[in-house]
């Protein structure tokens, strides 16, 4: 994990699921389940790692100054200072690429946008996001899949790459 917060977690978040899902399992398959539990919610980690950092990525040329409440969606402002030392034209294209990443987030379907706001945006977990959906834990991983293959899909369509 080369993290040791993120590791414990990630251990944490299995053993909890063992617990809840497979109390009642005899103590000598308990083991294998964990394993298969925990390899899992390690992949889960690193997908979930490859899309913020793909979302992040996309939006770093966005970002303003390094600061905790920059919301890369907002509008970048001409004024400021950060700012003035690059083009007009490319603050421009910045917030033409803005404006089309905003619109195409609104084309996407409602629980799609939800699911992926929440997720990329809001960056909860799978788990608070399909109980603040009201889903299952599947739903929500469909539901931002098909959100990010559209969004990337419509992006490339329109000359934007990643």
């Amino acid at each position: 994990m080369r993290n040791e917060e993120s590791a414990l977690d990630i251990v944490q978040d299995a053993m909890m699921k063992l617990a809840e899902k497979y109390g009642d399992k005899p103590l000598e398959e308990l083991p294998m389940l964990f394993q298969r539990i925990l390899q899992n919610v390690i992949r889960d980690y690193y997908r979930r790692q490859k899309v913020r950092s793909l979302w992040t990525t996309l939006l770093s040329a966005f970002s303003g100054p390094e600061d905790d409440e920059h919301d890369p969606l907002e509008t970048i402002e001409s004024a400021d200072s950060e700012h003035k030392s690059e083009s007009p034209q490319a603050q421009l294209e910045q917030r033409q690429t803005l404006g089309v990443i905003e619109k195409e987030i609104e084309k996407l379907p409602p629980r799609q946008r939800e699911a992926f706001l929440m997720r990329y945006w809001e960056e909860m977990d799978i788990a608070e996001t399909a109980e603040a959906m009201g889903c299952s834990e599947g739903s929500v991983k469909t539901h931002c899949s098909r959100a990010t293959h559209t969004l990337a899909a419509a992006l490339a369509a329109k000359g934007i790459t990643l």
